[in-house]
């Protein structure tokens, strides 16, 4: 299609949700939100030694519960997981490998132990995003991946809607359980 913008849309499926769906949501979110396990043996983001996961990944203070390869159920997993996992998983390896953000793993992550520090990590880390997808062209969108990838074969544009894709279902997984926190602990806005 002549004049149709590729790169804008796939930025808008982001940035609307973003905008109208995440944002607001975050909002406000305390420590005690961030840490919470509604089950027993939940994942979670750990003060470095105090884990019992089979793996404890991180760099700092803080390290992040996970196995290799992850059992089967999968354990529930806290809000301060699910954003560890997007800022690093999703967002700063991706900005490492594509767009070139600092080097950024599991193993070398400085994970927040608290919440602001966790969400401003979050927004550091879509900041870089969304300014790496928007300086692309069509036709380095239509460009495979290569070996930074698991599948090398895929254009960048279909990592840009797996990372959207993502980032819409764990962020909407911690807007949900900051509401099952707000209905169980009584604490309703």
């Amino acid at each position: 299609m002549n004049g149709f913008d590729w790169n804008r849309s796939l930025r808008e499926q982001w940035e609307f949700h973003w905008r109208h769906q995440v944002r607001a949501r975050l909002d406000g979110l305390t420590d005690d939100e961030y840490f919470w396990a509604p089950v027993p043996d939940a994942w979670s983001v750990r003060p470095r030694g105090t884990s019992t996961a089979p793996v404890q990944a991180g760099a700092g203070d803080f390290t992040i519960d996970y196995a290799i390869p992850t059992p089967d159920p999968a354990p529930f997993t806290t809000i301060a997981w699910r954003l560890g996992h997007v800022i690093v998983g999703v967002l700063a390896a991706r900005n490492a490998s594509h767009f070139g953000g600092p080097p950024a793993s599991y193993d070398s992550w400085h994970y927040a132990g608290d919440a602001a520090t966790a969400l401003d990590q979050l927004g550091t880390q879509l900041d870089a995003w969304v300014t790496g997808v928007g300086g692309l062209s069509e036709a380095e969108l239509r460009t495979p991946v290569g070996n930074k990838e698991p599948y090398p074969e895929l254009a960048i544009a279909d990592l840009v809607l797996h990372i959207h894709r993502e980032l819409i279902h764990h962020l909407s997984e911690v807007c949900l359980l900051r509401d099952l926190y707000l209905h169980t602990n009584g604490a309703l806005r």
